[in-house]
C-alpha cells in the first residue's frame, strides 16, 4: 500500500484478521444463546451485549488515562497485545458453557481486554500515521474492516449450519489469535520514551 508506513499496515492487517473472526459470530450468536445455553432467552441475549459494552466503557477511559501519562509506547504495546490474546481466547470459553453465567463472566472478561486494546490501537496508529495520508489510511482501514465483517457474517451461518457452534467459535480464536501475533511484527517499531515525539496535527482555521 503505497503512502502507507509498516506500522499502519500492521495494525490495519490485524484489525482486518479480528473483525473477519469476530464477524463469523454475528449472525449466529443470539441463537447460539437461546439454543445452547440453558435459561437462555431473548432478554438474556440483550443482557449478554449490555455487560461487554458496559464493562467496556467504564473501565476503557481510566486504562486510556494511565497510558496517556507515561509518555512513550511500551506500556501501550503490552496493553495492546495482552489484551487481544485474552479477548481472542474467550470464544473457546463459550464452547464449555452452559449457564447464562459464564457468558455474563467471558463477556464482562472480553470487555476488560478490549478497554484495554481499543485506545491503544487507536492511540498507535495516531501516532504513526503518515501526513498527508491520514484521509487514506483511514479509508484503507474502513474499507478493510467492512469487507472483513461483510464476507464473515455471510459465512459464520453456513459454517455454524454445517459444522455447529464449536466450529465457528474455533475460528474465531484461531483469526483472533493470529491477529494479535501480527501486532508482534511491530515491537521494534514503537516509541522509547526518549524518542517519543507525537504528531501534532495543524491548526485549522473555524468555519
Amino acid at each position: 500500500m503505497v503512502g502507507i508506513n509498516k506500522v499502519i499496515r500492521i495494525l490495519i492487517t490485524s484489525d482486518f484478521l479480528l473483525q473477519a473472526g469476530w464477524g463469523l459470530i454475528g449472525p449466529i450468536f443470539a441463537i447460539f444463546l437461546t439454543k445452547q445455553i440453558q435459561g437462555g432467552t431473548v432478554a438474556i441475549v440483550g443482557f449478554v451485549a449490555a455487560a461487554y459494552w458496559i464493562t467496556k466503557s467504564v473501565v476503557q477511559p481510566f486504562i486510556a488515562h494511565r497510558l496517556d501519562k507515561n509518555h512513550g509506547e511500551k506500556d501501550d504495546f503490552r496493553f495492546l497485545v495482552t489484551g487481544m490474546y485474552v479477548a481472542n481466547l474467550i470464544p473457546l470459553g463459550y464452547i464449555f458453557s452452559s449457564q447464562p453465567w459464564h457468558i455474563f463472566v467471558l463477556e464482562a472478561i472480553r470487555g476488560l481486554a478490549m478497554a484495554c486494546v481499543v485506545p491503544t490501537w487507536a492511540a498507535f496508529f495516531t501516532r504513526h500515521i503518515d501526513k498527508g495520508w491520514e484521509a487514506f489510511s483511514w479509508s484503507i482501514e474502513s474499507t478493510g474492516i467492512g469487507f472483513a465483517a461483510g464476507f464473515a457474517g455471510a459465512f459464520g451461518g453456513i459454517i455454524a449450519s454445517l459444522l455447529g457452534f464449536k466450529a465457528v467459535f474455533i475460528l474465531v480464536s484461531f483469526f483472533g489469535i493470529i491477529s494479535s501475533s501480527v501486532l508482534l511484527l511491530i515491537r521494534n517499531q514503537i516509541f522509547s520514551k526518549d524518542h517519543f515525539a507525537p504528531r501534532i496535527p495543524p491548526s485549522e482555521k473555524p468555519f
